[in-house]
């Protein structure tokens, strides 16, 4: 039997990261005792927080956790549910007492650790994840990468394995996390029970085509923000890194170590994601043809295009326009 502990962050909690979880594991304890299988469950469940009752949305729903950590001397694994968006760094702040406990259970008992969405972040800060794969939710991405550079992000996985040490991608993601830890501790057929009973995607694997780019401007360098506000006034228009570093009178070198400090991104991967974001924008919202869209981005070589488009979302045009059009697609 798999002792899993599915930890409540203390008020800024998102319950569906809870509630899910516990849900799919409780099925598969179904599973393999209407099965034949086994005579016992596989998994034995904890709700386990700082305390034993967390409140949510503002008084909306409560957790009663069955246990605290004090009250877990070992276990075999961490599920690190979700936390909200707009409460990271105070999150990580009121859940401090989670982390030298994370980071016992591992070392000493060998726990593996698995966080979902945004739950990333506090397990980032047990340093379990230093030089290490991880994904997050996309709208995460950019605060993860300043706050942990040690850290291997990539932004397009639904579900990162490495060590004994799981992460998953934004919102309901976390879903295929749950399915790929079932997969491997119980297997193929008790994972595709799963995937059928909570009607779960199996096969997604890249959630870049529901990532939204909205451009880092959380920065104070006045003259990189000039420079972004020029390319996204002239999506249409070929820009290059020596027009940019020539209207604003630095070198090119300069500019481009400046444009990295400050986004994140190199100015041409700056250029890249503001065009394909229009492109995405035009594909969900007008009868444009793909190589209309194209051009009206400022591209002409379609193959190029497509593998740009593809790389920054997961689908080609074609295949993103039929399923995000508002008018092909019927709800």
């Amino acid at each position: 039997m798999k002792h899993v502990s599915i930890l409540v962050p203390k008020s800024n909690t998102i319950l569906s990261s809870v509630v899910g979880p516990y849900k799919i594991f409780k099925s598969v304890n179904d599973f393999v005792i209407q099965t034949g299988k086994s005579q016992q469950p596989f998994f034995d469940i904890n709700l386990v927080g700082i305390d034993k009752d967390t409140v949510l949305y503002d008084g909306a729903f409560s957790i009663h956790c069955d246990a605290t950590i004090h009250d877990i001397p070992k276990t075999d694994l961490i599920i690190i549910a979700a936390v909200k968006p707009e409460w990271i760094a105070e999150g990580i702040t009121a859940n401090n007492a989670f982390i030298p406990w994370i980071k016992q259970q591992h070392t000493q008992h060998n726990a593996e650790v698995a966080s979902l969405c945004l739950g990333a972040f506090l397990l980032a800060e047990t340093g379990l994840l230093d030089h290490k794969q991880c994904t997050t939710h996309w709208a995460g991405i950019d605060l993860f990468r300043q706050m942990y550079p040690q850290i291997h992000v990539l932004p397009e996985k639904i579900v990162t394995d490495q060590e004994g040490i799981y992460s998953s991608g934004g919102a309901y993601s976390f879903l295929n996390l749950i399915l790929h830890l079932v997969y491997k501790y119980c297997g193929q057929e008790a994972a595709v029970y799963v995937s059928k009973l909570f009607e779960i995607d199996i096969s997604r694997d890249n959630q870049n085509q529901f990532a939204i780019f909205k451009g880092q401007k959380e920065h104070s360098d006045t003259l990189i923000q000039r420079a972004q506000l020029f390319i996204e006034n002239n999506v249409s228009e070929k820009v290059s890194v020596e027009q940019l570093s020539g209207m604003l009178a630095v070198s090119q070198r300069n500019f481009i170590r400046r444009f990295k400090k400050a986004t994140a991104n190199t100015p041409l991967e700056y250029i890249q994601r503001v065009k394909v974001e229009a492109a995405k924008n035009a594909l969900e919202s007008t009868q444009n043809t793909v190589n209309e869209v194209m051009f009206s981005v400022g591209y002409s070589d379609t193959k190029a295009f497509r593998s740009l488009f593809k790389r920054f979302t997961g689908l080609t045009p074609v295949a993103y326009k039929n399923k995000y059009n508002r008018e092909l697609v019927s709800f």
